[in-house]
């Protein structure tokens, strides 16, 4: 596209030669009062949950502690999902609520235990994958919306038609697919039958995230949320008449990582995504940090803010959002499949690792008269250190820790235990629910002092 044309002409859909539009019509738009696009951002504890309600959530989405496709996400127990649900509707966010593996025969009669669980605590969706989970949740939970979830790699108009027939509320695209396939899927299908996709976040190597892997390789299966990652491993080639002699497929002596993607990001191309008539757009991480999710949620928060307001303000605010959105871990970003399919520069060949150019210090719980802010240690650091408090309406303020006390208000010069409570007073006074975090090339520094 030419660099002249403006963000708005990119939602107002492809142009014809003589300027008039083609193809999919303009959404209902910045102009003429379309709905936002949903923002659904993952929470894997009650903490993240909060936060990601702070931090500019539409919804979020969680799992329990069984039927879930991340068992090694901390997942929330019946109390903690009521709890969340309550602090989320207190603040007008929706939570949907992951059912999603592919059930065997034993797991049948949990699955029904769960979704009779689910149907009491009310929330506002279920994801569902499995044909049979999904009937028997149409049976138990009737009165819950039921959204299909990428899973069962939904990848044509037909079979959002099917699923709609059964009374799905919402289908997630496949992440095979490009924006000009969403846009056809919904040409052809109700407008009352919702699109969501994924706009940010780890690509599976797998078709539809549906691994044999980590099963295979390890007895841990991926399609019951036990995944141990496999992808992400170093491997080589060994030629079947030389056991043992190992020929690496190698960018360098530290070996490849042949099937480690990079992670999706479409920070630059949320008027695409809305011009393709998503309705909802996903961030993935369940297993994320609090830092990552208030960052990303955050940021994509404002870029949609700011293209609704105004498209020349949003085209204006694109380096503010690539500087932000890479405040916190991941693995170089792709656009993944939205744009053609990806080739060789969609991999990271050199590295199974993340870059993580901030550290996460603890979310402020509770500020007294005094201005001292009490908080739960994630990381190590000091008195006299220099730090950032990211505050949800998008400021970040740089201070200085003027001094920290235990539980117990004795005088201490640093927090080297993690989950330790403990005080802080800082050379400005932060809010309850402030993240405070600190520029990771200063880690080694704060680490090694105490």
């Amino acid at each position: 596209m030419d660099q002249n044309t403006t963000i708005d002409q990119k939602i107002s859909g492809a142009l014809s030669p003589d300027g008039k539009k083609q193809g999919h019509a303009r959404p209902d738009g910045i102009k003429q009062g379309h709905a936002r696009p949903e923002l659904l951002v993952p929470a894997g504890s009650l903490e993240v949950l909060k936060v990601a309600v702070n931090y500019g959530a539409d919804a979020v989405y969680i799992g329990g502690e069984e039927f879930g496709l991340r068992a090694k996400a901390h997942n929330f127990s019946t109390e903690e999902m009521a709890e969340g649900i309550r602090y989320a509707r207190d603040h007008g966010v929706k939570v949907h609520v992951t059912v999603n593996i592919f059930a065997h025969n034993y797991d049948l009669e949990g699955v029904r235990e769960y979704l009779a669980e689910l149907r009491e605590l009310k929330p506002d969706a279920l994801i569902i994958a499995d044909p049979g989970v999904f009937s028997l949740a149409r049976e138990i939970c009737p009165e819950i919306d039921l959204h299909v979830s990428t899973q069962a790699n939904n990848t044509n108009y037909e079979t959002f038609l099917f699923w709609h027939r059964l009374g799905a509320k919402r289908v997630v695209t496949a992440r095979e697919l490009s924006l000009t396939e969403i846009r056809g899927i919904r040409e052809h299908v109700p407008a009352d039958m919702e699109i969501e996709s994924f706009i940010h976040g780890a690509m599976c190597i797998s078709y539809s995230g549906r691994c044999l892997l980590s099963n295979y390789f390890t007895g841990r299966d991926a399609n019951h949320g036990a995944c141990t990652h496999p992808c992400r491993w170093k491997y080589a080639v060994m030629e079947e008449t030389r056991p043992g002699r190992y020929l690496p497929i190698e960018e360098n002596e530290r070996g490849t990582y042949i099937f480690n993607s990079k992670d999706l990001c479409m920070i630059e191309h949320v008027p695409e995504m809305i011009e393709a008539g998503i309705d909802s757009f996903k961030i993935e991480g369940r297993m994320k940090t609090a830092l990552y999710v208030a960052t990303v949620a955050r940021t994509y928060r404002q870029a949609i803010d700011d293209l609704f307001e105004s498209p020349e303000k949003y085209r204006a605010n694109l380096e503010k959002y690539r500087d932000q959105i890479s405040r916190c871990t991941y693995r170089q970003f792709t656009t993944g499949f939205y744009f053609g399919r990806p080739d060789e520069e969609s991999q990271i060949y050199d590295s199974n690792t993340y870059i993580n150019e901030y550290l996460f210090l603890g979310i402020i719980s509770d500020v007294g008269p005094d201005g001292w802010a009490r908080f739960e240690q994630k990381n190590k650091f000091c008195v006299g250190d220099e730090i950032e408090i990211m505050k949800p309406d998008g400021r970040d303020v740089p201070v200085k820790v003027l001094g920290m006390s235990d539980d117990e208000r004795n005088p201490v010069e640093s927090c080297p235990h993690s989950r330790q409570e403990i005080w802080v007073k800082l050379s400005e006074v932060p809010m309850s629910g402030d993240l405070m975090r600190v520029r990771s090339e200063s880690e080694q520094g704060i680490m090694s002092r105490g």
